[in-house]
């Protein structure tokens, strides 16, 4: 099956839910207009489905090759690419200065859905050259920005994030990479680093490496690590590239899934690189990448779900089995089988949470820099900071789930790889591990995110949430309201005890073991706040006669699908946020081996 760029349902969501317009309204984007934001859309979606989803099956077929020192893309993938700089691409929210177009980094992840529901495995490469572009525009210096950022932002170069190493995992404070100086400005970087996603490649003409590593002086621990920028080749003073640079590929990795992006070891041996901002800064200056990187990754997750469940929803009207309880039509499509029906539509209202809540985040993130009042940037802020961690963990864990109803749909024959069913449950199940596991998404949630303002940002969404469930009153009654007012107590309460057992240090152990429950539960309650938001949006275009009838009702009926699917659970959520680190501590290894 084909896949279609859902460019409707986006536009709406970015339009009606996330509110793209606050954006517009601050003046900073004087480009942006919705008839540009409606060109945008339409031409992603247009390549998406033309030139990346045709790439996807046989990209997972053939892989990334590694051989005699040197990776080469899956067949197609390297003029995929070369097609896709030259649309200007990974320009969208860089700097005029840079050669970017200065757009709404809300309208940059709409757009970005297509290309990582038409083909994951690509989407992974310019998605780290966005990072690394949002980190050098931030902490790069002056000749960095120069030499480097122009490259990047024309695609003609590509980035790669460069963190992790066998011993450390995501314990970034355990790197032992050095950079020692070269007594001329630079230094020589030498470590071993893993999980280097297109770190080699053969799609462009240069790779720029941001990576973490230790200065000879630096103190232990996570104080002491600092960013370098080390490139493929050198870059001469005219530009041009120069001499190979002492770092190389030693393998790819052979994975689940993703077969076409290349997963990377990396060997540095004395690597020439600069330093990025300040020394001992690094992991901060890192941040800034893997806050943008974890963002995408959110919308990664809703694409793989938007791609999975487009298979099955057609596969469940080509597929025919039994009778119809509705029609009565023997031999009938599976899709008139009741269970089948609510299992597409619960996968159709979590794909429209989910794309909801990144590009909420999305518009958040540019009312923090560019709203009007220095008060107004700060609650932006505040909401954009809080939504990250849950864009990232709860709509990566919808990918994993949508995929995997999508082989439920597709029955026994959804466990045959020749269906493709099994392609994006497989894909989609990395997007839970990388750039932070979920886990540590849920710790930064409740560690830091939820208190760092003392609860304030999201004391005020669950304010904002009760305006809505207000709102939605005469659209709906009896359980549909029910179960949202429901659910925000949940949050509420949860919420409140959070920040009451953060105030003891010797809760600590409380507070981790709720943060997991805790991100599912606001996930599920934002995801509920999103689609009633919606349903709010579609009520009034249809009392004005403004759109397609039965696509706007359909809006108003998947919140009713998801107050009965999501909302109406959310009190096992509750009830694990405070189950207790004393529980856990119990369950000792005696009591888990059996």
């Amino acid at each position: 099956m084909s896949y279609r760029a859902p460019v409707r349902d986006i536009a709406f969501a970015l339009d009606a839910v996330a509110g793209i317009d606050q954006v517009a309204a601050t003046g900073a984007f004087p480009d942006y207009d919705a008839d540009v934001a409606s060109a945008v859309l339409d031409a992603a979606g247009q390549f998406s489905e033309e030139v990346l989803a045709p790439l996807n099956r046989p990209g997972d077929l053939a892989g990334a090759k590694y051989a005699n020192g040197a990776v080469t893309a899956a067949p197609g993938f390297a003029d995929a690419y070369q097609q896709f700089a030259a649309g200007g691409w990974t320009s969208l929210t860089a700097s005029v200065e840079a050669g970017g177009q200065a757009l709404p980094k809300a309208l940059e992840l709409a757009a970005y859905e297509t290309v990582h529901a038409a083909n994951m495995a690509f989407g992974l490469c310019p998605m780290l050259s966005l990072a690394s572009i949002e980190a050098l525009e931030q902490v790069g210096n002056e000749h960095q920005k120069a030499t480097y950022l122009p490259k990047l932002v024309s695609g003609e170069w590509t980035g790669a994030m460069v963190l992790t190493e066998p011993h450390a995992g995501s314990d970034l404070g355990a790197l032992t990479a050095t950079a020692v100086p070269n007594g001329d400005g630079t230094y020589a970087l030498t470590g071993q680093k893993i999980f280097i996603t297109w770190g080699d490649h053969d799609a462009a003409d240069n790779i720029v490496h941001l990576v973490l590593a230790r200065l000879p002086d630096a103190p232990a621990g996570p104080k002491g690590i600092s960013l370098f920028l080390t490139p493929k080749f050198a870059v001469n003073a005219d530009g041009s590239l120069g001499e190979r640079n002492a770092f190389r590929p030693v393998g790819v990795e052979h994975k689940l899934g993703i077969h076409a992006s290349p997963t990377c070891v990396m060997s540095y041996e004395g690597a020439r690189a600069e330093l990025v901002g300040q020394p001992n800064q690094g992991l901060a200056h890192m941040f800034v990448m893997m806050n943008a990187a974890r963002l995408a990754v959110g919308v990664e997750g809703v694409g793989i779900a938007e791609r999975a469940y487009q298979h099955a929803l057609a596969y469940a009207l080509e597929r025919r089995q039994g009778r119809s309880v509705w029609t009565g039509e023997k031999d009938a499509p599976i899709f008139d089988h009741p269970d089948v029906r609510r299992m597409l539509s619960v996968m159709k209202a979590k794909v429209a949470a989910a794309r909801a809540i990144c590009l909420s985040t999305g518009v958040a993130a540019d009312l923090a820099r560019h709203a009007a009042t220095e008060e107004e940037r700060t609650a932006w802020k505040g909401r954009e900071d809080l939504f990250t961690p849950i864009a990232k963990a709860w709509s990566t864990d919808v990918g994993c789930e949508v995929a995997s109803l999508g082989v439920q749909v597709h029955g026994g024959m959804g466990f045959i790889e020749e269906t493709g069913a099994a392609q994006y449950y497989r894909d989609a199940r990395i997007a839970p591990i990388y750039e932070g596991t979920n886990g540590i998404q849920a710790m930064d949630l409740v560690g830091r995110k939820l208190s760092m303002d003392g609860g304030e940002s999201a004391k005020a969404l669950i304010a904002e949430m009760k305006t809505t469930l207000a709102q939605i009153d005469h659209l709906y009654s009896g359980k549909p309201v029910e179960r949202f007012a429901t659910a925000i107590e949940a949050v509420e309460d949860a919420t409140l005890w959070l920040l009451d057992a953060k105030a003891d240090a010797a809760r600590a152990a409380d507070v981790l073991a709720g943060a997991d429950a805790y991100l599912k539960l606001m996930g599920d309650v934002v995801g509920g706040w999103m689609l009633a938001k919606g349903a709010l949006a579609a009520k009034a275009k249809l009392d004005a006669n403004d759109g397609d009838a039965a696509w706007l009702q359909g809006k108003l009926d998947l919140y009713e699908v998801y107050a009965a699917n999501v909302l109406g659970h959310v009190s096992s959520r509750l009830a694990a946020v405070g189950q207790g680190g004393e529980l856990l501590q119990r369950m000792t290894v005696d009591a888990l081996a059996g």
